[in-house]
């Protein structure tokens, strides 16, 4: 299916398999491919991946009830802007597609980008995106599509108010685009099952609202002194920024941390082993060095923080079948947990995810949709460790050899570097 544009008073754009059809590496990738069509629904799977894969290990209690976030300035703040890198290229082509279709060429900079998810209970009535004095800048929208109705979340379907399509049943990889302001009055309607991802970017064409030239500008303040061999380890944020509950609240009485949460509804529990005192401080907690346990056992590898133990366990979702053959060349360590250690395991998940149905229900999967990870097996988890280490490390890596040329141009954008 071909793009679709709609009626001049209502100016919007659809795109079917945006990711696919535009992507750069598209050219290269093509000639290991012997039909489009399997190239197709391999590199939007993929490319798809990657991004919730940065989304469920990274992000944040979002704006509004049920909804969680992404920002690129949030992952430059907890280590993780090597995370920028595969944004990159998507921002580049949705902007120049944008800009091509409104006929704005070389008019806007983009002022805001993020991975938006939406869980079970969240919803949005009708508005337009600069319906707030302080959103007045944003002059077009642009929403990609990274998973499926009905097959990745049940509800969610987005509504135009007025002219056609009424109505966009999301599919991963399609994008919409128009503008911000009531000529496309919109709502969401309230998931009722899973989870709704999506890449959102906000554009506007006054300057001084340029996304880029602020990401520089945190992008050069956090790495360009730092280490290279530490500047992919991930530090947490403020505890209240992953804490979860049905009112918004930040009262730790109720609710959980959406770190332990998503790692709850995939199997595994965490253990500290160093001692935390009789009352748990749940900021503290984020940042101390932890074990992953299964059932009764426990991996005898420490990892350097939460954050670090659920990008490892995601990034094993993501590269599950791509592991396999490393697994048997990976010896992992595992022993049986102790009484003791069973007991503080149920005292960190008291404090930490003092209601496990709320947290199934909010995280929880179609029960149709398979949860992307292969048969678990310690190994693999070992396996994951190594390779996202080494992921981690490649992008950390570019991202510092494209840092000069950024903070030179004031933009981000593809360097095309000498190798």
């Amino acid at each position: 299916m071909s793009e679709v544009e709609f009626e001049p008073q209502h100016p919007r754009l659809f795109i079917p398999n945006f990711l696919s059809l535009n992507e750069c590496r598209v050219r290269f990738l093509l000639y290991f491919f012997l039909r489009l069509n399997l190239f197709v629904f391999l590199f939007t799977l993929v490319l798809v991946k990657e991004l919730e894969f940065i989304h469920k290990s990274c992000s944040t209690v979002g704006y509004r009830p049920n909804v969680f976030s992404t920002t690129l300035s949030h992952l430059i703040a907890t280590n993780s802007s090597h995370f920028i890198i595969p944004f990159v290229p998507i921002r580049e082509r949705l902007k120049e597609k944008l800009e091509q279709f409104f006929k704005c060429e070389y008019e806007l900079f983009i002022e805001f980008t993020g991975l938006i998810s939406w869980s079970r209970g969240a919803s949005i009535g009708w508005h337009s995106d600069d319906n707030r004095p302080y959103l007045k800048q944003r002059h077009f929208s642009a929403v990609c599509y990274l998973n499926t109705y009905g097959k990745d979340f049940s509800g969610g379907l987005f509504h135009f108010q007025d002219g056609e399509p009424a109505s966009i049943m999301p599919k991963a990889g399609d994008v919409v685009m128009y503008t911000a302001d009531d000529h496309n009055v919109h709502s969401v309607d309230e998931i009722t099952e899973g989870e709704r991802l999506t890449l959102a970017l906000w554009f506007s064409r006054d300057g001084s609202h340029d996304e880029d030239v602020k990401l520089i500008s945190l992008l050069s303040q956090h790495i360009l002194h730092k280490n290279m061999a530490d500047s992919y380890l991930p530090l947490p944020a403020s505890s209240n920024m992953y804490w979860f509950s049905q009112d918004q609240a930040s009262d730790y009485q109720f609710g959980f941390n959406i770190c332990w949460a998503r790692l709850h509804v995939l199997g595994y529990d965490i253990y500290i082993s160093q001692d935390s005192g009789i009352e748990f401080d749940v900021s503290e907690l984020l940042v101390k060095p932890v074990h992953l346990v299964r059932g009764n056992e426990l991996l005898d590898q420490e990892f350097v923080n939460i954050m670090h133990a659920l990008q490892v366990v995601h990034f094993f979702c993501w590269k599950g079948s791509a592991l396999q053959n490393k697994v048997s060349n990976v010896d992992s360590k595992v022993v049986k947990v102790t009484d003791m250690q069973r007991e503080k395991i149920s005292g960190l998940n008291s404090v930490l995810l003092n209601d496990d149905d709320f947290a199934s229900r909010v995280f929880g999967c179609m029960p149709s949709e398979e949860n992307g990870c292969i048969c678990f097996d310690w190994s693999g988890i070992m396996a994951a460790t190594a390779a996202w280490e080494d992921y981690a490390s490649n992008l950390s890596k570019q991202i510092h050899l494209q840092l000069p040329n950024w903070r030179m141009h004031e933009a981000i954008y593809d360097v095309q570097l000498d190798e």
